[in-house]
């Protein structure tokens, strides 16, 4: 049935101020697109008689969109590692090791999904383990939801366990397999995910970039410039690149489709590389802070002359929150290290109608538009007691938003759509 969502309703445009209606109202269709937004004051008549649902103050705004996530590190939060080799060794390759199992897959997948929509994450770019099983017990759970999904096996056939190694034809050839049979589908896409240069060979990173080429619209996402421990087997392991963007460079990885993880320390000469090709750099602040892997610099990305496209992401589970508000926090915290101030905005924009564009889904989401399906979160500025006492304070939108990323969590978010169908429901104390 066609229904009214009330509440202050909040989008994120392209360029300029947030659209902002302190009394506004979401009209979301059958099929759970948007018909209408605007003030209430203004809602066409032909509405009035449809169910309301009124958040009254709270804010509706576009779901958080997750551009970079694990999910069989679903449970992994807080592993200590000495550093991101030593983690993923310790703790990450016995975990996903696991994910061969299918009936253990689908488990990990509904309470993986649920945990997304408790924090008003309504769509993701996620990492699957090494098997196939792993890419279709998410899919079909992510169908089943009806949300806007990305994912696809992880290809990696060196230094890693046994039990998380593929060989580069059957990678490949499983990869080709599973966007046949999902790509496309409802609202879901292939991402082909080489882990990184570390753990797949030359053979395996040439066909995962003949893959890259060969099927329309999939994504490419996989992992560059992180630690600088990793930077240097890197080198050790293709003593020919002039640096890590290279290796992926030489196997036609770059592109507008492409997404790396991390991108810290990206020289000059890759900055230029990447810019040039229209690839993107996903900022993961909790898990460069929790595994000590450096701060990356926005500013030096977005240089003018050859800016680097950005996206923002938990990274679970070397991110230590599944809470988009929390990392938005935590960005702003590693920006101001790194000598700037990002605005509470300028994160809300990147974590919604910036990744979606980013993720190719910004015709389907990442705004309260018509058209768009309503992907939406409800927020509570006032939602725990110092949250309440410093909404006291706020003049304005501005205030209302650095709030919530600075001090809020799942605890702030009180109900989660995914097209037009609630998802999550938290209920008042």
């Amino acid at each position: 049935m066609t229904r009214v969502i009330r509440g202050q309703t909040l989008s994120f445009p392209a360029d300029g101020p947030p659209a902002h209606e302190t009394r506004g109202a979401v009209v979301v269709g059958d099929d759970g697109a948007i018909l209408w937004s605007g003030p209430h004051a203004s809602l066409p008549p032909i509405f009035h008689q449809a169910e309301t649902e009124d958040h009254g103050e709270m804010i509706v705004m576009p779901g958080f969109i997750d551009a970079h996530i694990h999910f069989p590190q679903y449970r992994m939060l807080a592993a200590p590692g000495k550093d991101l080799l030593d983690w993923l060794s310790r703790f990450t390759f016995p975990e996903e090791s696991r994910y061969g199992d299918a009936a253990y897959a689908q488990q990990a997948a509904d309470i993986f999904l649920d945990r997304l929509f408790r924090n008003g994450t309504t769509a993701a770019l996620a990492f699957c383990s090494v098997h196939k099983v792993c890419a279709e017990v998410l899919f079909a759970a992510a169908e089943a939801r009806g949300m806007a999904l990305i994912t696809g096996k992880t290809m990696m056939d060196r230094n890693a366990i046994p039990a998380v190694q593929d060989d580069p034809e059957t990678g490949a050839r499983e990869s080709e397999e599973l966007y046949t049979a999902w790509h496309g589908r409802d609202r879901l896409r292939y991402a082909v995910t080489p882990r990184f240069a570390v753990t797949s060979s030359e053979a395996q990173l040439r066909l995962a970039g003949d893959l890259v080429a060969a099927l329309p619209g999939a994504l490419m996402q996989t992992h560059l410039s992180e630690s600088p421990g990793e930077i240097a087997l890197v080198g050790r392991l293709f003593p020919w690149a002039r640096d890590y963007t290279d290796v992926y460079d030489r196997f036609g990885l770059l592109g507008p489709r492409s997404l790396f993880a991390h991108g810290i320390h990206l020289s000059e000469r890759e900055c230029m590389r990447l810019s040039e090709s229209g690839s993107t750099v996903v900022h993961c602040p909790t898990s460069n802070t929790f595994l000590g892997s450096g701060l990356m610099r926005m500013p030096h990305l977005g240089k003018p002359d050859r800016p680097v496209g950005m996206g923002i992401a938990t990274d679970i589970g070397g991110g230590t929150s599944y809470s988009m508000l929390a990392t938005m926090g935590e960005a702003y915290k590693v920006q101001m290290l790194a000598g700037y101030k990002p605005s509470a905005a300028e994160l809300f924009r990147l974590a919604t109608r910036g990744n979606a564009g980013r993720l190719g889904i910004g015709h389907e989401t990442g705004a309260i538009e018509p058209g768009k399906f309503a992907d939406l979160v409800v927020l509570d500025p006032q939602a725990t007691p110092v949250l309440a006492s410093r909404h006291e304070l706020s003049n304005a939108l501005e205030d209302v938003l650095f709030a919530l990323m600075m001090l809020g969590d799942d605890r702030a978010v009180r109900a989660t759509y995914v097209r037009g169908r609630k998802v999550h429901h938290r209920a008042t104390a």
